[in-house]
């Protein structure tokens, strides 16, 4: 069995390994890193040798640790990265390389089927329907979708609400409130296997599955980084704030919200969120609006829609598909029966 890992900034690490009896047998290390001294090398194969096949990541990062020499230096990767070699080869764990993409068209719906459409895309995977997912959204009303654990009475001001026919409805991921009228904002949605983030925390699977979208914004213009939980900007202020769910099934629901030009007087009378957190999407003034990826990039929505999915095409094996019409009529049972609901949408009060 064979493992690669790419540990990010820094080296390729290989694992070569046989499983007898559901131990780990004939394990070599190799790739084009920096190790001293020269034994430490064998330190960490003879570590790997005889340990359960489906020892945890974590696990195997604590034997590696305790194995090292003193001193010894590892220089381009880490035992965490062999950890990761370790389980690819095992396949508990899987790479960009192994998923095969259905990329599905942007179609215009009630913005609460979307939302439907995370988890039904989630099961549809899990059991071997669908491949990984990867969509953008496209709605025709306006919606707040606030996260699994917000309180609605702490994000909503109601009469703001009912006052610009705004509805809301609660997602299964965690983060914060989506202010989403039409064409105010880009929206997508990755649907993975949990093999792909196996042995990540939370926060550095959201790191890693950003990755991707970090190139896509240097294809429009924008010269984007990582921040810390969960979020993307640039030197100009906060781009995009992305959310996570981590089903029991083995799928992971991944999507990520840009603020292409949104009308900030009105967020405000909507969310509440002051001004102090309004000022964190790149604006100190409630009458100016919230658009960092219309004035950093100069291109209409649409375009930048297109560049992102001809860069994600780029890099991943990809084939164009469609919503059937069996997960649709899933999705709008689930409106119905979840996420339009009151008990849904205020079960966090």
């Amino acid at each position: 069995m064979h493992g690669e890992y790419k540990v990010p900034g820094g080296k390729l690490v290989a694992v070569d390994l046989d499983v007898a009896d559901g131990l780990l047998t004939d394990v070599s290390v190799s790739g084009d890193f920096f190790l001293e001294p020269d034994d430490a090398l064998t330190a960490i194969n003879q570590a790997l040798t005889e340990l359960p096949s489906d020892t945890p990541k974590s696990e195997l990062v604590t034997v590696l640790d305790g194995a090292l020499p003193t001193g010894a230096a590892l220089i381009g990767f880490t035992s965490d990265g062999v950890a990761s070699a370790v389980r690819r080869a095992l396949g508990h764990a899987t790479s960009w390389s192994d998923q095969h993409f259905e990329v599905l068209p942007t179609r215009t719906m009630d913005p609460k089927m979307h939302v439907a459409l995370d988890q039904v895309l989630a099961e549809e995977m899990a059991a071997g329907r669908r491949g990984p997912t990867f969509r953008f959204w496209d709605w025709d009303s306006p919606l707040v979708v606030i996260g699994s654990y917000q309180s609605y009475r702490n994000e909503i001001d109601p009469d703001g609400a009912a006052r610009h026919g705004i509805e809301v409805v609660r997602r299964v991921s965690g983060g914060g409130a989506m202010f989403m009228e039409p064409g105010n904002c880009i929206t997508f949605s990755l649907v993975v296997p949990s093999t792909l983030v196996d042995g990540l925390s939370y926060v550095e699977s959201y790191e890693f599955l950003d990755q991707w979208l970090l190139g896509a914004l240097g294809k429009v213009g924008v010269e984007a980084f990582y921040v810390p939980i969960n979020d993307v900007a640039s030197k100009a202020g906060k781009i995009a704030g992305a959310a996570q769910k981590r089903f029991a099934n083995g799928s992971v629901v991944h999507h990520v919200t840009m603020a292409y030009d949104m009308d900030s007087a009105k967020m405000l009378e909507v969310l509440r969120i002051g001004r102090e957190k309004l000022s964190d999407k790149g604006t100190k003034s409630a009458n100016k609006r919230v658009d960092p990826m219309r004035s950093q990039t100069g291109l209409p929505r649409a375009a930048i829609m297109d560049r992102f999915t001809e860069h994600f095409v780029s890099l991943y094996t990809t084939v164009e598909a469609d919503y059937t019409e069996a997960e649709l009529a899933r999705a709008r049972e689930l409106v119905e029966t979840k996420f339009a609901t009151p008990e849904w949408v205020h079960r966090v009060p």
